[in-house]
């Protein structure tokens, strides 16, 4: 049962990093991004490219090189498409992003067919660290775990101890009281973007590396990340890093009783804190 828990903390550090764009973006600008799922595969597949084009490069040196990339990518994209989207109604935004699902899909498809690739790693995603004669932890989830948690605490620190913070958590109390104060809404969302852009990349490149990927693994990439950020709190870093460890942990010990159950109980936790608590376990606060 040990090795069980600390597989799913493990499972819940990747979570984490599906899950963090997802709650930014909502947390800013109230904005669902459907396609989040369907970005992090694109992650995934612009670092394969960027390794295959430079001769088999370190996949590190690419994935950072992308990063860059990323974030101009995700500025671009709020600031002059999604952007237009937000108001009152939230399904402007929901088509929007669920038609760049679509079109992300297709693109992978046509640019790298169907079949499943994956980041070399040297042998990175195989090596494990023995504890005892009973359980081995893997050095790359070890990574994740901690990337994750350095991304949260990181979140939290920009939100809590900067300006950039301080405009973030302005705009998404009250825009036109932040405007009426000199910020540029606009500005501000497309920069909240961006970082979860980044993040997404960085989830994207990971995910390469722990495992194959395909074009059409987004939309279940997606209910992972959606899930743990319903099960912590709409909004909030520390309740998303709860909330996929809960989901990573429970899909554990559901793949423990049977190897069919795990993804399922991950769901029936899902919908049990939907319904008891649908403002999820530790919902952000104002202020």
């Amino acid at each position: 049962m040990l090795e069980t828990l600390v597989q799913g903390v493990l499972l819940g550090g990747l979570y984490t990093l599906f899950a963090l764009g997802q709650s930014l973006m909502f947390g800013v600008m109230r904005l669902t991004n459907t396609a989040q799922g369907d970005f992090i595969i694109l992650g995934a597949f612009a670092v394969i490219a960027g390794v295959s084009l430079t001769g088999d490069a370190a996949p590190w040196l690419v994935a950072l090189a992308v990063l860059p990339v990323a974030f101009g990518f995700g500025y671009a994209l709020q600031r002059y498409v999604l952007n237009g989207t937000l108001g009152k109604d939230p399904l402007p935004s929901l088509v929007v992003t669920f038609g760049l699902s679509i079109v992300i899909q297709n693109l992978l498809l046509e640019l790298f067919s169907a079949d499943p690739r994956a980041i070399e790693t040297g042998g990175l995603n195989t090596q494990g660290i023995a504890l005892g004669d009973a359980m081995s932890l893997g050095v790359l989830p070890l990574i994740v775990l901690a990337i994750a948690v350095g991304a949260t605490g990181a979140l939290q620190w920009l939100f809590a101890r900067t300006a950039l913070g301080r405009s973030f958590r302005a705009v998404s109390d009250d825009r036109e009281i932040a405007e009426l104060m000199g910020l540029n809404a606009k500005k501000v969302y497309a920069l909240a973007t961006a970082i979860a852009f980044v993040l997404i990349a960085i989830a994207g490149a990971l995910q390469g590396m722990r495992t194959t990927v395909s074009p059409s693994d987004g939309p279940l990439l997606l209910l992972f990340a959606f899930e743990a950020v319903i099960i912590g709190g709409m909004g909030s870093f520390w309740g998303t890093l709860a909330g996929a460890m809960i989901l990573g942990v429970t899909q554990q010990i559901g793949f423990r009783l049977d190897p069919g159950w795990g993804i399922w109980f991950g769901h029936i936790v899902f919908l049990v804190v939907l319904v008891l608590r649908p403002q999820g376990l530790f919902p952000k606060t104002r202020g």
